[in-house]
């Protein structure tokens, strides 16, 4: 009897050991308009196309797939009266849920005329958008070589998208500037989303924002719906996912670029409320151990934070609480390196100290007023702190004046506070939209973003006297006490179906900003164009006028440190505008290959420049870690872009996928000097090349292999004006001569490598990035140096290897 019990024991962990590990497909499916549930959808899981194993929605909209073999799956939803989704690259893991919430859109039909429609993956979910849009997952910030895991980084690899800055995630969209990008947040604009952010800058080093959280999300390159104001260049519109409200569920990770901890699960199962949260640490300093080059010999230092609560309401609603936090911090202590270290992040003739901060907390409520009718609300709250502190070296020297070396090292004679700043902006924000839709063929929405915004500053600087060798006096140019100023920009868009084939939106937005008379947009007009055609196709063409303010520290530069309002170099600019007009043509190819092509212009005008002539534009700003100083401005700068951009697509089926973006464009731009000049972002053209190819074993684990190359043009600079760099102790360009000359082009090589391990209930990932695998020497600026010739070249980062583990159970 003991022999038996032991052979059944043994054959009972040897089946539990080596079953086929399974896993849950459930989630919600409503109207795309109204978001009410919809009843009788019909899910199908397509693994099996002779006996597709399905579900079918209930009175809340709900389904639920069970026992689903883990790997990658196609799911297949249907409603009568409903656009097809199809859902081809689902990635099921043993140790979580897979959960979706999807909107189905309604379906045009006519008389004795049945046509089937299929929305799939990467398509925006914004109903209102035409052009230049397109939905992104939290697989594929994951499954993209070389993106770190970041949306932004990610981003850079679509048509119309440069990154190419290795230091930094900024976003150049179509030769505009990086400052352009606006970043959203469940309906509300938010503060620079990055670790080390600088004012009047959209990008930085490491994103705040973790995938862990995000639902699918749309990223918008031009011609954007009414709803989306004060941006000129584009917009992420993030959105969050809700916890498991069924089951607890844990993951962890470590790599080099932070440890990480996730939770979530049911507040309480009978309501269906859950929670989700995260929380991260930096391990940055794994790669000064392993003597991997960052771009400086400072170790950075950051952490970050989520927390979502979700509360279901009658009748298909729910509130949400969430917030969402991070803290970074980096000392660059030049005066302890060597003199041939690298400090790409900072100047070589101080110690820089330097402290982020950004915190963002809100409520958003959802609420179907009946199957037509859908309101939603955010009220939030943010806040962006950058605080800093530099002391100058005072270098022993020669008798012929050049810098005494020891030991690789300089020798200081002294250290001495140069600069002293802390920067506060704080936002209170809210953003109403209602929807409406009239049957099939109609749908308007309505809304309202409104931002308070208080800014508090102060800023002390002192210059070197190189005659006395001595510093200058202290001198105040921010002294901004809570100044306070609000932001309001209603807007209404309405979409028709002409015919079953043409849809039509037009749209109108408005923008005021208190901070000065000037700053008013009473009427920006919007219009979409949707024609699809026979064997797939589809034309769209879009039009708008957009309009985008100052970064909110510029207003309150006064270098003078007086009362009197034109002392204020910005303080009485108005708002830069541009007219976006796009063009395009879609074709499926095959059932999984899609080609993309746009075309488009952008006009310009009132862009902020300086009313002395001279080169300088704000569609110069935006990138790196330096904040602007300019003289008096005023609105008279034009730009103008135009290129066009080729995607070709495979989406991922049959373990493996492709993605082939190509971009060929020309951004110029006027000062008051009255020359037409490239703009520093005009690399002329962008290339793309993504493949991933995915190995299963015995359905429990899998290999997904993936390799990226990019290449585009160089960057614009000049001369620099030596005497001028060294009076202010960092790189003057010689005016005459600006973005004269373009750095050597752009050109990296990633792989990725990914190997995941399903058992029942748990899965290990592990993942290793090959950035810049081959050690490509790409150039990214030029920087001061206090010594003859007092200009370097400074190189992006070599070969970066990051590494992570992670386990979800």
């Amino acid at each position: 009897m003991k022999k038996l019990l032991l052979l059944f024991t043994c054959s009972i962990i040897a089946f539990v050991g080596f079953a086929q590990p399974t896993q849950t497909i459930r989630g919600k499916i409503v109207d795309k308009e109204s978001k009410f549930p919809l009843v009788g959808v019909t899910a199908l899981l397509m693994n099996n196309a002779a006996q597709p194993v399905g579900a079918v929605t209930d009175v809340d909209g709900t389904f639920r797939v069970a026992n689903v073999a883990v790997g990658r799956q196609t799911l297949r939803f249907t409603l009568v009266g409903y656009k097809e989704i199809l859902l081809n690259n689902i990635v099921v893991e043993a140790g979580r849920e897979t959960v979706l919430n999807l909107e189905m859109e309604e379906a045009i039909t006519e008389l004795n005329t049945v046509v089937v429609k299929v929305k799939r993956s990467g398509e925006a979910a914004n109903e209102m958008a035409m052009v230049s849009a397109r939905q992104f997952s939290v697989e594929e910030t994951e499954r993209y070589a070389g993106s770190r895991g970041e949306p932004a980084r990610m981003a850079s690899n679509f048509a119309g998208v440069q990154g190419a800055d290795d230091s930094r995630n900024d976003i150049v969209i179509r030769g505009n500037s990086p400052s352009g990008v606006l970043w959203r947040l469940e309906g509300v604009s938010i503060p620079n989303p990055n670790h080390f952010a600088i004012s009047g800058t959209s990008g930085g080093p490491v994103s705040i924002i973790n995938n862990k959280y995000l639902a699918n999300s749309d990223f918008f390159t031009g011609a954007f719906p009414a709803e989306f104001g004060n941006t000129t260049a584009g917009v992420f519109d993030l959105k969050l996912r809700n916890g498991n409200n069924e089951k607890h569920e844990f993951g962890a990770q470590f790599g080099f670029l932070g440890t990480e901890a996730t939770a979530e699960g049911p507040l309480s199962k009978k309501s269906k409320s859950s929670y989700l949260v995260t929380g991260r640490y930096a391990n940055l300093w794994l790669f000064n151990k392993a003597g991997i080059d960052i771009g400086t010999q400072a170790v950075p230092s950051y952490a970050d934070g989520f927390a979502r609560f979700n509360f279901p309401l009658k009748n298909g609603g729910n509130v949400a609480l969430w917030g969402i936090g991070g803290t970074s911090t980096v000392d660059i202590l030049v005066s302890e390196q060597e003199v041939s270290d690298r400090n790409i992040f900072g100047q070589n003739d101080r110690d820089q100290y330097f402290t982020s901060k950004m915190a963002l907390g809100g409520i958003t409520y959802n609420q179907p007023l009946n199957k037509s009718t859908f309101f939603k609300a955010t009220l939030a709250v943010s806040n962006n702190i950058q605080d800093a502190n530099h002391d100058f070296l005072f270098l022993r020297k020669d008798a012929v004046g050049n810098p005494l070396v020891q030991n690789q090292k300089y020798v200081i004679d002294s250290l001495r506070p140069i600069l002293d700043y802390k920067f506060s902006d704080t936002k209170y924000s809210l953003a109403t939209a209602l929807n409406k839709k009239w049957g099939a063929k109609s749908t308007l929405k309505v809304g309202v973003n409104a931002d308070m915004i208080r800014f508090t500053a102060f800023d002390d600087v002192r210059n070197l006297n190189e005659t006395t060798n001595q510093l200058t006096p202290w001198r105040r140019r921010w002294n901004a006490d809570a100044e306070g100023f609000i932001q309001l920009q209603p807007y209404i868009q309405f979409k028709h179906y002409l015919t079953q084939n043409v849809a039509l939106n037009v749209g109108l937005s408005s923008f005021y900003s208190s901070i000065n008379k000037n700053s008013y947009s009473p009427i920006e007009p919007r219009a979409g164009l949707s024609w699809e055609l026979p064997n797939r196709q589809k034309i769209t063409f879009a039009t708008g006028l957009h309009s985008q303010g100052l970064p909110t520290y510029l207003y309150f530069y006064n270098p003078a440190n007086t009362g009197t309002a034109n002392t204020f170099p910005a303080k009485n600019v108005g708002l830069m505008k541009s007219w976006h007009f796009v063009a395009g043509y879609s074709k499926m190819l095959a059932e999984n290959l899609r080609l993309l092509a746009e075309v488009y212009y952008q006009r310009l005008y009132d862009v902020p420049v300086e009313i002395q002539k001279s080169s300088f534009s704000i569609l110069n700003s935006g990138a790196g870690f330096s904040r602007f100083f300019p003289n008096p401005l005023q609105n008279a700068g034009k730009g103008r872009n135009y290129g066009v951009e080729l995607t070709l697509e495979k989406f991922f089926s049959n373990n493996y996928y492709f993605l082939v973006t190509a971009s060929v464009f020309d951004a110029k731009y006027q000062g008051s000097d009255g020359v037409w000049r490239n703009t520093d972002f005009n690399g002329k053209y962008a290339f793309n090349a993504l493949f991933s190819k995915e190995f299963t074993f015995k359905k429990r684990k899998s290999l997904n292999i993936g390799a990226k190359y990019t290449a585009t043009g160089g960057r614009w600079y000049g001369p620099a004006d030596i005497t001028a760099s060294r009076q202010s102790q960092e790189v003057i360009y010689a005016d005459a001569t600006r973005n004269s000359l373009q750095f050597s082009p752009y050109n990296r090589f990633d792989i990725k490598t990914e190997y995941k391990i399903n058992r029942n209930r748990l899965t290990h990932t592990i993942a290793v990035d090959l950035v810049n695998v081959l050690g490509i020497q790409n150039l990214l600026s030029l920087s001061y140096v206090p010594q003859a010739p007092y200009v370097k070249q400074e190189y992006q980062l070599g070969f970066l290897p990051v590494f992570f583990y992670r386990i979800n159970f």
